[in-house]
């Protein structure tokens, strides 16, 4: 594994920069701070039926709005003024004003991006680009590509540490996950993992890193300081069989003490005690459980289910689902606007 060479990343760079559309305007606000106007809205990403639905506070689709083609992956911008939307099939990032759901300014060229983590220095974009197989570093002020790291195949997760210096990209068709070191500008570790790894949750204290394997039914355990695994939690709903359970997103809550794990086609969310690494509970939801996302409270749990069209909440502190919310085709990913 080794950074693109250089003569093909300035090609890329200056093909970036001649097709970047209009980049978000910068809101004048300290990165963190928040914009103050917290709606409470939740956007959902719906892969197939190239749209955003956005849901109020009071659990009710409001909106919907046409977006690009195959939306994946949403961020907020470090300030949370502004979002970003992968449009895997437009090879765009699409940037929108949280606060108007207008779009605001594209970054074109981006191969397929599927998934994607905000640098801490708010400015760079790390991107997982499926069809390419790499992982690139973008500035969004400028749209300029910065760097780009050959993965293996389908790269998706993408997880940035706190200080900003490592990035872990997985690769589901390779089984493993890649270690990019941002200041040395290199691939410093691959790291076998399961079948089919997909997406990651850093505990709050940075030490381990959390990685769903979606065909081995699991979650793999990485020590981020010995780059080790150093354990697993596996997963077994009642009634289901082991090749039925596929787990994808993850969260883990502020405290760091539960984990919530989205399990694909076995139609459940486990809940897991971090410390323990045990599972403690399983919730019924929608089908095929995908995209995770809890509120800043961290009382409630959204839940993206990609073959019945819907969102389920669930109440974290009683572990039941509150209703379904009907959304576009096949909801990938959510964000929710209350920080």
């Amino acid at each position: 594994m080794r950074p693109s060479s250089i003569p093909s990343l300035l090609i890329r760079a200056a093909f970036l920069a001649a097709v970047a559309g209009p980049v978000c305007a910068q809101s004048g606000r300290e990165p963190g701070m928040g914009t103050g106007r917290a709606t409470g809205m939740a956007i959902v990403s719906d892969e197939r039926g190239d749209t955003l639905s956005i849901l109020s506070p009071d659990l009710k689709l409001v909106r919907t709005i046409e977006t690009c083609a195959r939306p994946r992956g949403v961020h907020f911008s470090a300030d949370h003024a502004s979002f970003y939307v992968g449009c895997a099939d437009d090879d765009t990032i699409a940037i929108y004003d949280t606060a108007s759901l207008e779009l605001t300014g594209r970054i074109r060229g981006v191969p397929a991006p599927e998934t994607f983590d905000l640098h801490p220095d708010g400015r760079r974009l790390i991107v997982s680009n499926e069809e390419d197989a790499t992982a690139s570093v973008i500035d969004i002020e400028t749209g300029e590509l910065l760097a780009e790291y050959l993965t293996g195949e389908e790269p998706e997760g993408v997880q940035v540490t706190p200080d900003g210096r490592l990035v872990f990209v997985a690769s589901e068709a390779a089984n493993l996950v890649h270690v990019i070191d941002l200041e040395a500008e290199a691939v410093i570790a691959d790291i076998l993992v399961d079948t089919r790894p997909r997406r990651f949750a850093l505990t709050p204290d940075g030490k381990e890193l959390w990685v769903s394997a979606e065909l081995a039914g699991i979650v793999d355990i990485i020590d981020v300081e010995t780059l080790k695994l150093v354990g697993d939690v596996p997963f077994l709903p009642t009634g289901f069989r082991a090749e039925q359970v596929t787990p994808v997103d993850l969260e883990i809550s502020a405290d760091g003490q539960r984990a919530y794990v989205a399990l694909g086609r076995a139609n459940h969310v486990a809940v897991v005690d971090v410390p323990k690494r045990k599972v403690i509970d399983y919730i019924l939801v929608g089908s095929r459980a995908w995209g995770l996302a809890l509120t800043a409270d961290q009382s409630r749990l959204y839940v993206a289910n990609g073959l019945s069209d819907d969102v389920t909440v669930i109440d974290t502190r009683s572990l039941r689902a509150l209703t379904s919310i009907p959304v576009g085709r096949v909801p990938y990913d959510i964000l929710i606007d209350d920080r």
